[in-house]
């Protein structure tokens, strides 16, 4: 799945003229953790993050009031704290590409570009639902995770018991398993009790590790 079918769409910005006490109340108000910081052609030229405003802000040990800090910070601008080296990606990266890029740079969003230009950003909240909705969090049925062999055809294999046992698979996903051998696999299963399933999947080539109601 490419990164357009789960980013952000209607995403606010802002420009590096802003005060970082403006970009902050942004931030608040639209409960969100970044901005994408552009120029006046809409050209991207930064980001700006909740953690950039934190960094900005004297610390708890200053002698500033609060009245102090708030002019302080309604004088700092967006574009003396935004990151300017930003990290991007395009609507047609892939999901699990993005999820790299953030996990191996430590950051939780990314702008995603078109033709130069901001189209969306994806997040790490994007992630999550994504995550939910590729678990069949939302689904009700029965989660069974195993070890399988790693040879063609096994799951297609298991796919054609439980069809033809009445069950209806909600998702089904893989991962690497102990060693190159086998993989690690979760099926979500509609339609058949949990005793049934373990009696229908009691193979020699798999090793049930739980099955559980969700």
């Amino acid at each position: 799945m490419t990164v357009d079918r789960i980013m952000s769409k209607n995403t606010i910005c802002t420009n590096p003229g802003v005060s970082v006490a403006d970009a902050r109340s942004i931030m608040q108000r639209e409960g969100i953790g970044r901005l994408p910081v552009l120029d006046k052609n809409n050209n991207l030229v930064g980001i700006v993050t909740e953690l950039d405003i934190i960094n900005a802000s004297p610390s708890s040990a200053s002698t500033l009031d609060i009245y102090e800090m708030g002019q302080l910070l309604s004088k700092l601008k967006v574009e003396k704290v935004m990151e300017k080296n930003v990290l991007t990606v395009t609507e047609s990266t892939m999901v699990e590409e993005a999820a790299r890029i953030m996990a191996d740079n430590h950051i939780s969003g990314l702008p995603v570009m078109r033709n130069g230009k901001v189209v969306g950003i994806v997040t790490e909240r994007d992630l999550f639902r994504f995550f939910i909705d590729i678990f069949g969090a939302r689904s009700l049925g029965t989660r069974v995770t195993f070890y399988l062999r790693e040879q063609p055809g096994e799951l297609a294999k298991i796919s054609k018991i439980i069809a033809d046992n009445g069950g209806n698979i909600i998702t089904f996903v893989t991962c690497p398993g102990s060693d190159v051998a086998n993989k690690l696999c979760m099926v979500k299963i509609a339609g058949i009790k949990p005793e049934k399933i373990r009696e229908i999947l009691a193979l020699p080539d798999l090793d049930i590790v739980d099955v559980v109601q969700c």
